[in-house]
């Protein structure tokens, strides 16, 4: 069964598209309490909605808005046809819980199918899941989305190594899921125990977080495989799923007739021309439970121009490049870690792995501090150049200066979930 449609002309996606706005913008006027006052106090009814154009009228959704309303701030359908509820991890405040009607649980297995279909999967496949399940959306959308498609699910979530790696090889195991952090920890692991002539994975599919092409590049090399896919998604959207980059890794393909993707400067909130980053402001066309008016996501990218030699009839938006809230002030200079990552990985000897850490001097002057991991192959008697490479493309680049601490390569922590790559101490921040 096919989930991507072999032909989809420009002017008929933005015929869906337009249908979907004007849908979505009626329906959360008559059905949800948040939406009818924000458009109310925008002044806009749902007749206004005419052309794609008038989306920039429509009043954006803040993820304060999904905090403020809790326990069911953007419910848009009787409590009766709710049939399951997800969560994000509420690191900030209260968690942001989002509805799902049975039409929505559908229309996430099939867009998550489309994913599997993507990256070149059939039936024959074992698809082992190593992504967190309960109330985070990983879980079970990686798992619907596998049997939509009609491929065998392996659903441990991030069990233990050793069930993982038995499960590898007795399972024959083809395509592996997880974060990027488990992915590094299980290349690792396979590489300890020797058993990489043992399994049979050919693909990887990583999703919830930015990963580095120095962590991309060695496991790969630890593993074998021959494609690393990058997954899009967020709870707020369904969950995992609303993209992926395709076999020629030039980008990620975003389903375009269930969601309008803008890209905007995230200051004057308005769009950049494609190729420029900004921040992905997301409408949602086809979610009943909780839909979403122009929901600020945070995550910084890009539109990309052109056509993939895919021939995948969808848009493309660039990698995730970081957060807008993941920024930091280091005298006097915004910093994203997502710069510091891209910088390391143009030096020769670098690791995949590293982290910032901010503190005072005693002077009172901000100081970095960057420990970072050699890469495997690297002699440590390459340790002090290393660090003064490393400081100086810091400082030539991001006009910072930063102290440079070379570790093994092993040495900081692997972990199931996401790396955290910032401590800040300053003034009891972290």
């Amino acid at each position: 069964m096919r989930f991507i449609p072999d032909h989809l002309p420009p002017e008929e996606l933005q015929s869906l598209q337009l249908e979907g706005l004007i849908a979505t913008v009626n329906h959360c006027y008559q059905h949800s309490e948040l939406y009818e006052k924000k458009l109310h106090d925008a002044d806009i009814r749902p007749e206004d909605i005419r052309s794609l154009e008038d989306l920039q009228f429509l009043p954006f959704t803040e993820k304060e808005d999904l905090q403020e309303g809790y326990p069911f701030p953007l419910r848009a359908v009787p409590y009766e046809q709710i049939v399951r509820v997800h969560a994000s991890s509420g690191t900030t405040g209260k968690r942001k819980v989002l509805c799902y009607t049975a039409k929505d649980i559908d229309v996430w297995a099939n867009m998550f199918a489309r994913c599997y279909e993507l990256a070149g999967l059939t039936t024959k496949d074992r698809v082992q899941l190593a992504v967190g399940y309960g109330l985070w959306t990983a879980g079970v959308g990686f798992q619907a989305g596998c049997e939509r498609f009609g491929a065998m699910a392996l659903p441990l979530g991030p069990a233990n190594a050793d069930m993982h790696c038995e499960m590898l090889v007795d399972m024959g195991t083809t395509v592996f899921c997880s974060t990027a952090s488990m992915a590094l920890l299980m290349a690792e692991e396979i590489q300890q125990r020797d058993l990489r002539s043992k399994i049979q994975v050919k693909k990887i599919i990583m999703g919830a977080e930015r990963h580095s092409e120095a962590m991309r590049a060695r496991i790969q090399e630890l593993m074998g495989v021959e494609h690393i896919f990058d997954i899009y998604g967020m709870t707020e959207l369904y969950g995992p799923g609303t993209g992926l980059d395709c076999q020629f890794h030039n980008g990620i393909h975003y389903w375009a007739d269930l969601f309008i993707f803008e890209v905007l400067d995230p200051l004057t909130l308005k769009p950049v021309p494609a190729g420029q980053a900004g921040e992905l402001v997301v409408t949602t066309l086809r979610k009943e439970g909780s839909p979403l008016i122009r929901y600020r996501t945070h995550d910084i990218t890009r539109l990309l121009d052109g056509e993939c030699p895919c021939g995948t009839p969808f848009p493309r938006h660039d990698r995730i490049l970081g957060r807008t809230d993941d920024m930091f002030i280091y005298r006097a200079v915004n910093i994203y870690p997502s710069q510091i990552d891209h910088l390391l990985s143009q030096i020769q000897g670098i690791g995949s792995e590293f982290q910032i850490h901010l503190q005072h001097h005693t002077d009172g002057r901000d100081m970095m501090l960057l420990k970072i991991e050699r890469a495997a192959e690297t002699d440590s008697g390459e340790d002090a150049n290393l660090a003064a490479k490393v400081a100086a493309h810091i400082r030539h680049k991001l006009l910072v200066r930063a102290e440079v601490e070379i570790l093994d390569y092993g040495t900081l922590p692997r972990t199931i979930k996401k790396s955290k790559r910032v401590f800040d101490y300053r003034n009891g921040l972290n």
